[in-house]
């Protein structure tokens, strides 16, 4: 197996392996495992599988999840679909930065996505390493967010296009989840941003601290906010990868976020993507 970086801080293509092998090599998966802790988003080119080894892959990491709106291959549950053609609603979009499912009390780990149809220009995606979009965050800012919390909602976001009786079963469902605003990477140790298009608000920001006047909380904690989930269009922490029929990209959710390039319509992408379960964040 062959590690090039793509970027500085992000990014890594891996060649000279395939993921059918991966999935039943304990000592090729191992070096996968490692080259993604390192490079928090690794991709591959030319992977002629089956959905059945996609997933085997996956299942390395931990057990998979189904996602509540988007749909699963019937055949094998927790390979989400991600079809786009011409007829896709308007609405339906992708491109803003979010980390997988925060909506939930223990998002996703992290994620393996496969292309099976794009358009031969457009559709790319991006990625942005969130521990980096944290560390150069200045000093006043990081003591002031260290012990903020924060709501991430999937009714402010899957939900808004459902009528108002589909929106409350989703929420009932999936009530509004509340995690730090900086993670602790649960196997590097490493501090990640950890806001994102899911964010709401925060829920723990007005203290005598923060709040002197009216104007410090409204509009003060919303442009915090802004401020932080901003950090991750910085091309500094990004790398972008142009799709192809067959191409994967495997990514460490815990710290980094991606942003779908919503630039070919009306034209076909397909994309399956394995979401593994993860644990909740500290």
């Amino acid at each position: 197996m062959r590690i090039e970086k793509l970027t500085t801080h992000i990014g890594a293509e891996l060649s000279g392996v395939n993921i059918a092998e991966a999935a039943k090599n304990d000592d090729l998966f191992a070096e996968i495992r490692a080259a993604l802790l390192e490079h928090k988003v690794l991709f591959l080119r030319d992977q002629v599988i089956r959905r059945a080894d996609h997933i085997a892959f996956a299942e390395r990491f931990g057990a998979l999840e189904d996602h509540p709106v988007a749909g699963s291959d019937p055949d094998n549950p927790g390979l989400v679909r991600i079809y786009k053609d011409e007829n896709s609603p308007p609405d339906y979009y992708e491109n803003s930065w979010h980390a997988d499912a925060t909506w939930r009390e223990a998002p996703q780990m992290g994620a393996v996505l496969r292309c099976i149809a794009c358009p031969p220009v457009g559709g790319d995606t991006m990625w942005a390493n969130m521990e980096k979009a944290y560390d150069d965050l200045p000093d006043h800012i990081k003591t002031q967010i260290a012990g903020l919390k924060a709501r991430h909602s999937i009714e402010a976001s899957f939900g808004a296009r459902m009528s108002d009786e589909a929106r409350a079963a989703l929420k009932a469902r999936f009530p509004d989840a509340e995690h730090p605003v900086v993670r602790t990477h649960p196997e590097t140790g490493r501090k990640a941003l950890f806001v994102c298009g899911f964010t709401t608000h925060f829920t723990n920001f007005h203290t005598a601290d923060n709040v002197r006047y009216g104007q410090d909380y409204a509009p003060g904690a919303g442009q915090l906010l802004a401020y932080l989930i901003s950090r991750a269009a910085i091309p500094e922490y990004q790398v972008r990868w142009r799709w192809t029929p067959n191409s994967m990209a495997i990514w460490d959710n815990r710290c980094t976020q991606h942003y779908a390039v919503m630039d070919y319509a009306p034209t076909v992408r397909k994309m399956e993507r394995a979401g593994i379960i993860g644990d909740k964040p500290f």
